[in-house]
């Protein structure tokens, strides 16, 4: 039940939505936005941990600081028969940094991130002999992944 809603209670809530604002942030400062104790917040933690709720603290990287201004979307159709080795093409692409298997007539949707639009023909290639794609480059992200609704809306 790691996935039940109903098990998250608005101090666990709390915690989620501190920890989504900054992963880095002390233990001491959570337990004051909270409203607990540093050990209680800490087995608060824990728990959420231990359930499943939070899988990994991670960052959130600028992308264009690192030398890949650019980004797409490619939405994959595998040809008939090359679905597993276009599954396995894709996790060996590095610069495809998610991807989702998908329902419709395409298999997969990934985000991928380039330095160049040269560069965007290399990556491709590497799929184009065992699947269609279809390429949207990313203007702008208006959404940044977020949590969703955490508690129960009435």
């Amino acid at each position: 039940m790691a996935n039940d809603v109903q098990s998250l209670d608005e101090i666990d809530q709390a915690i989620l939505e501190a920890l989504a604002g900054n992963a880095r942030i002390s233990l001491k400062e959570l337990a004051q936005q909270v409203g607990l104790s540093s050990p209680s917040a800490a087995e608060r933690l824990r728990r959420l941990e231990e359930r499943g709720v939070i899988k990994a603290f991670t960052i959130d990287l600028d992308l264009a600081t690192i030398g890949y201004p650019l980004q797409a979307i490619v939405r994959v159709r595998p040809l008939p028969g090359q679905l597993h080795i276009v599954e396995r093409i894709i996790q060996d692409i590095p610069e495809i940094i998610e991807c989702d298997k998908v329902t419709g007539d395409d298999c997969f949707i990934a985000r991928l991130v380039i330095r160049s639009m040269a560069d965007l023909d290399g990556i491709l290639d590497r799929v184009a002999e065992r699947a269609e794609t279809n390429t949207a480059m990313i203007k702008a992200s208006p959404v940044k992944r977020r949590l969703p609704p955490l508690s129960r809306r009435k």
